[in-house]
């Protein structure tokens, strides 16, 4: 089976009525010096029969050190990126310091093959980006969540 990750796309409004979404820039070596198709919405994987909802929720608080917003979420549904991944994602009315984000880290050998085992933090900086910039940013199945968030949006009265 192919794994599956959870995941909360935090949004805000600016002040111009602009929807902004969190996303945050994978860490490691392989994504260090990476920026358009470097960043994802907060989110990780999770075992077969676990919630996907509570992955979802304690990934974010992993990834971010805060925990998400409570109260409602809106169901994004589920994505498949192009190595096979299936992605479950929710969207979260909330805001937070992207700049004041603790992240967990992960060990991996690096560099390659030289034996030293190196820590990383699984997420090394965050950010507030508008849909459009935010489409440039993402890896590109998980730009597929933004035009559902437009989609379940309501819409302010004319």
């Amino acid at each position: 089976m192919k794994a599956q990750s959870a995941g909360i796309l935090l949004f805000r409004m600016d002040e111009e009525g602009n929807v902004e979404v969190l996303l945050v820039h994978m860490g490691g070596p392989f994504w260090k010096n990476k920026d358009a198709g470097a960043w994802s919405l907060p989110k990780g994987e999770y075992a077969e029969g676990e919630d996907a909802l509570a992955a979802a929720r304690r990934e974010f608080s992993e990834e971010l050190g805060t925990p998400p917003p409570s109260g409602q979420f809106i169901d994004l549904d589920e994505i498949r990126q192009s190595g096979g991944k299936r992605v479950r994602a929710w969207a979260a009315r909330g805001d937070l310091d992207a700049d004041a984000i603790v992240s967990n880290t992960f060990e991996t050998e690096w560099p390659r093959g030289s034996g030293k085992t190196t820590t990383f933090p699984e997420v090394d900086k965050a950010a507030w980006f508008r849909i459009e910039e935010a489409r440039k940013k993402l890896i590109r199945a998980q730009a597929e969540f933004l035009d559902r968030l437009l989609e379940k949006l309501p819409r302010p009265p004319a």
